[in-house]
């Protein structure tokens, strides 16, 4: 578990250096609103185009995505029946704590965690099609419709409309053609890409700069919701579809179920920032995900390697 830990060290790492940078004041007020904004709008599309251009899209066809995406979507309804029985939570506050439920750090944990543990980063390629080409796009458009009041039409058409949508659909179009990008055009793409996920966690940072205490506020009982979805349900639900509906066993049961027990992905606050729809919920939860998984994660390994 070394590369896994190295990993959530890198992360923190970057995080920090977001909250040293808040606490002097060297960017300005405006820095994390405009790094978030960076990274959604042209970053992230570039990130995304690149790893799906290369992807082979007939993963999502394999009886695993019954695994990971069953237990994403019933750890998010879960989250959004509950949520809106007890606190009467709006819509998009609703989307927020639902992606933050089940929607995985499946780029910056998820490889390093496969390649080590399983040995194959490629475990790790449905979940991250599911998100961005399914679960990613309904959460942003119930986002950006909370935010804009729009019509049921352009509601609809949202996903269309999305930076980080248009960059997996070209991303798909280039692999199911089977074209290779010359490098002059990828060398631009590959820079901008690479901004993704550093001004992503140093926005973050920023944002955790002078923040009160996870779950202090008034919104607490819906982020420790959420964590708990996500650190311990979305993970016992994967394996219990995994085993009894898509007969998966071994390692493919290994790592649907190590997959599905990552944190909540940065890439929540992106979008929960960008829309302005319970950004300090998506804040907290990403913060104590991560702390909860690092020992779901090493028990996983330890019970399931064998299996």
């Amino acid at each position: 578990m070394t590369s896994v830990l190295a990993g959530f060290g890198a992360l923190i790492a970057v995080i920090a250096v977001g909250w040293v940078a808040g606490r002097v004041r060297v960017l300005g007020e405006e820095a994390a609103g405009v790094l978030s904004r960076l990274s959604f709008y042209v970053a992230t599309p570039a990130l995304l185009l690149l790893t799906l251009a290369e992807a082979d899209p007939g993963v999502l066809a394999s009886p695993a995505l019954v695994a990971i995406a069953g237990s994403a979507l019933l750890c998010a309804a879960g989250y959004v029946a509950l949520a809106r029985w007890r606190w009467r939570s709006p819509p998009g506050r609703l989307a927020t704590g639902a992606l933050a439920a089940s929607y995985v750090n499946s780029g910056n944990l998820g490889v390093p965690l496969t390649a080590y543990v399983l040995g194959d980063a490629s475990y790790v390629a449905p979940v991250l099609l599911f998100q961005v080409l399914a679960l990613g796009p309904v959460g942003l458009s119930v986002l950006a419709g909370a935010r804009e009041g729009v019509s049921r039409r352009r509601l609809l058409t949202q996903p269309l409309r999305t930076p980080i949508v248009l960059g997996c659909l070209a991303g798909l179009a280039i692999a199911a053609v089977g074209w290779r990008m010359p490098e002059p055009l990828t060398r631009p793409i590959e820079l901008i890409a690479a901004l993704a996920v550093p001004a992503a966690l140093l926005a973050y940072g920023l944002n955790l700069h002078g923040a009160p205490r996870p779950a202090s506020g008034e919104g607490a009982g819906q982020v420790w919701l959420a964590v708990v979805l996500k650190v311990v349900v979305h993970p016992v639900l994967a394996y219990v579809l995994g085993r009894w509906v898509a007969g998966l066993d071994g390692v493919a049961l290994l790592a649907v179920t190590l997959t599905s027990a990552l944190p909540t992905a940065q890439n929540v606050f992106v979008y929960a920032a960008t829309y302005d729809q319970g950004t300090e919920l998506a804040r907290d939860v990403v913060l104590l995900s991560t702390v909860g998984s690092v020992p779901v994660l090493i028990g996983i390994a330890l019970l399931l390697s064998g299996t």
